[in-house]
């Protein structure tokens, strides 16, 4: 199959473009034209001799000249992916993931009118779920966001679902819960973690500051993420919303004292209100029995192999 990848140099999209270009696919990388950060341009430098055209979904001229390829398959995972940036900055955030999506499915929308067959796979977010209570999350309970960015992937949701139902466009959508792994900036709690207590290992300090501890989510290696984007190109069913979820439940306390002790320095988590965020969700875990139903996927990597290859990496 013809497929293009969004955001093909993010921490995610760099893995998926790799991953399909092995199954066989015919893998296009897109990226942003401008304001690539080096850990960006180093991700493209990676992927080698795949191919890569500009997209800024910010912009309909762009938008268009991408989708106009005749795609098998669109991965849209280009986003402001970061909930401290779209905090910061609400506004870019619903262009971005709200309207830049739109642009998309409304363009793959006009592909399927004029007689093609293009599925679009949006990646959303497990955040669009909000408080709700201490269960683990399935696809058919209500969507409550409790911040910008859960909030402009809902929409993002909506533009998609309503572009399907009005043109007949294949649209499925995968929840990704939290999913960590080597090359993660330290905009995310594990590689903030780890930088954090690696420094103080190094000045010897006992004390590191944190946000909230005490919520609970799941960590799945991002391999095992990509593997179920892999698979819902060929399994998922249109019309149709997946979590993306190994189920198991932890602290982020917990996850602190794993990369504590991964790095031989126990040290005390101390809550700092200028790290906290205005609204956490208190517990965020997710049951993807649809997901390994329909498409036979399964995680295979443990936390603690997740942690153990994340401090090897940046040790290396």
């Amino acid at each position: 199959m013809k497929v293009l990848v969004t955001g093909a140099d993010g921490f995610v999209g760099s893995l998926l473009v790799r991953r399909l270009a092995e199954l066989g696919h015919e893998t296009v990388a897109a990226v942003r034209p401008s304001d690539a950060m080096p850990r960006e341009l180093a991700r493209r430098d990676a992927l080698g001799d795949v191919p890569m055209i500009e997209l800024e979904v910010l912009d309909s001229d762009s938008v268009r000249r991408a989708v106009d390829r005749n795609w098998d398959v669109i991965v849209h995972m280009a986003a402001v992916s970061s909930g401290s940036q779209a905090q910061r900055d609400p506004m870019s955030a619903w262009h971005v993931n709200a309207v830049g999506t739109a642009r998309i499915a409304y363009g793959l929308g006009a592909a399927k009118a004029a007689g093609g067959d293009p599925l679009l796979l949006f990646v959303s977010t497990a955040e669009v779920y909000g408080a709700g209570s201490e269960a683990s999350r399935v696809e058919t309970d209500v969507a409550q966001p409790v911040s910008p960015y859960a909030a402009s992937k809902l929409a993002a949701e909506v533009a998609c679902l309503e572009t399907s139902r009005r043109t007949g466009l294949r649209v499925v959508i995968a929840r990704p819960f939290p999913h960590i792994g080597p090359g993660q900036d330290e905009r995310f709690v594990v590689p903030a973690f780890l930088e954090r207590i690696r420094f103080a290992k190094k000045i010897d300090a006992p004390v590191v500051k944190v946000g909230r501890i005490a919520p609970v989510r799941e960590f799945t290696h991002v391999v095992d993420v990509v593997s179920a984007y892999a698979l819902l190109i060929d399994k998922g069913r249109a019309g149709e919303v997946y979590n993306v979820s190994c189920g198991r439940a932890t602290s982020v306390r917990d996850i602190f004292f794993m990369i504590s002790d991964a790095l031989g320095h126990r040290v005390i988590p101390e809550e700092d209100h200028e790290l906290i965020r205005p609204v956490d969700i208190p517990y965020l875990v997710g049951d993807s029995s649809k997901l390994r139903v329909e498409t036979g996927w399964k995680p295979t990597i443990s936390l603690e192999e997740t942690i153990r290859e994340i401090v090897d990496a940046e040790a290396n």
